[in-house]
């Protein structure tokens, strides 16, 4: 698929050997970045996941997709991205968000002023990264006279988010902005709120579906998607406040058994699910009308992971 960069999304779920085993088979398919899950407790730490990625890779660019303002300071971010650039010559990048439930919920963390604490995120990466001596006063994390010395100035910077004013803020400020599982009626409007507020790259990401059982892993991640979903897409799709109180409440015994609570109907909205050239049409379709430049798949715990990436590879590197 041409001037599309293809990505994956690795969730952490699995030992991590066979995380980075994934990583480095999807390095060899032409796979060109590798973003990382920080999920918190619920998978292995994103941090070394990617260094292990970066120590058995050559060529794949890495990243957090995505990480937040509240569990770690910003400045300790942009100082743990920094060094595994150094690590991977080259190849990292930041991928940074408000985080949501499934994150926040089990630390006892309240996403207080969301907005607020992921541009200050963005503001203190991109001052460190300058390599200059630097201070900041923000309302949620603040900077007195810090400085990386080894940073390489040119780490791009991403934000996930779906709000308007997020959307907005990523477009204003970001290098590009990351659209996770968005309501596919929606994506056009999603896109151009960012478009409406700067000149930031759009990677989307979703699932691709070419066989029926691989849906399966995909349900228990929609679980908390839904539940952070805007009232609009909910109200779209059929989902009622009762349901998605169900699901969260089921979410405190695991996603698997929140999972039972999610129907097919409301899943298809958000996937790209059919045989090999229904999917490679259906993604080239959006990415030409919307002017995409990443496409990223999340890899979930399924038991022949390769083996989906190899079939996924068939949509995009095979005529």
């Amino acid at each position: 698929m041409e001037k599309v960069k293809v990505s994956i999304n690795v969730i952490p779920e699995c030992p991590l050997s066979e995380i980075v085993e994934v990583a480095g088979h999807a390095e060899s398919l032409g796979f060109e970045r590798c973003w990382v899950y920080d999920e918190g407790l619920e998978t292995r730490d994103v941090y070394i996941v990617m260094a292990a990625i970066a120590t058995a890779t050559e060529i794949i660019e890495i990243g957090p997709g995505i990480t937040n303002p509240y569990t770690r300071h910003p400045a300790q971010t942009a100082a743990a991205i920094a060094t595994l650039d150094e690590l991977s010559n080259g190849r990292a990048f930041l991928g940074v968000g408000a985080g949501g439930s499934l994150t926040l919920n089990p630390l006892g963390i309240k996403r207080e002023k969301p907005l607020r604490a992921v541009r200050d995120t963005i503001e203190i990466a991109k001052k460190l990264f300058s390599g200059d001596q630097v201070s900041h006063d923000g309302l949620v994390a603040s900077l007195q006279s810090a400085k990386i010395s080894y940073v390489r100035s040119e780490i791009e910077i991403w934000l996930a988010g779906r709000g308007p004013k997020m959307l907005a803020l990523g477009g204003a400020v970001a290098d590009g902005v990351m659209l996770d599982f968005i309501y596919k009626p929606q994506l056009g409007q999603y896109i151009q709120r960012v478009r409406d507020h700067g000149e930031a790259k759009i990677c989307y990401s979703t699932a691709i579906v070419t066989q029926k059982e691989d849906l399966e892993f995909i349900r228990p991640h929609m679980t908390y998607r839904l539940v952070d979903a805007p009232e609009s897409v909910k109200n779209a799709i059929g989902i009622t406040e009762d349901q998605i109180k169900t699901i969260k409440e089921a979410m405190s015994e695991g996603l698997e058994s929140a999972a039972k609570h999610v129907r097919d109907e409301w899943i298809t909205p958000f996937i790209i699910q059919g045989n090999i050239q229904k999917c490679r049409e259906e993604i080239h379709q959006l990415c030409t009308i919307n002017g995409i430049d990443e496409f990223l798949i999340p890899i979930f715990d399924m038991p022949d992971q390769e083996g989906y990436l190899n079939q996924v590879a068939k949509i995009f590197f095979e005529d």
